[in-house]
C-alpha cells in the first residue's frame, strides 16, 4: 500500500505538506526538506523559496480588498 501525505491549501497563507518532501521547481532544480510538516510559499515573496518565510503576512488587504503593504 502507498504512503499518502496530506496537502492543505490555507486561504491566506502557504500550501502546508506533510514531509519529508521533494519540491522540484520550474528549473528542474530539486530541493529536499525532512520536517513533519512543510510550508511552500504561494505568495512569491518568501526569501528561501520555495519555502515560506511568512513574508505574506506583510501584506493586508484594505477595506476595498486591494491588497496593500504594512
Amino acid at each position: 500500500m502507498s504512503t499518502v501525505n496530506r496537502v492543505v491549501v490555507t486561504g491566506e497563507g502557504p500550501v502546508l505538506v506533510e514531509g519529508p518532501v521533494e519540491v522540484v521547481g520550474p528549473d528542474g532544480d530539486v530541493v529536499r526538506s525532512d520536517r513533519a510538516v512543510v510550508a511552500l510559499c504561494t505568495c512569491r515573496r518568501s526569501r528561501i523559496a520555495p519555502f515560506c518565510d511568512t513574508s505574506h503576512r506583510d501584506k493586508v488587504r484594505a477595506a476595498s480588498g486591494a491588497e496593500v503593504e504594512s
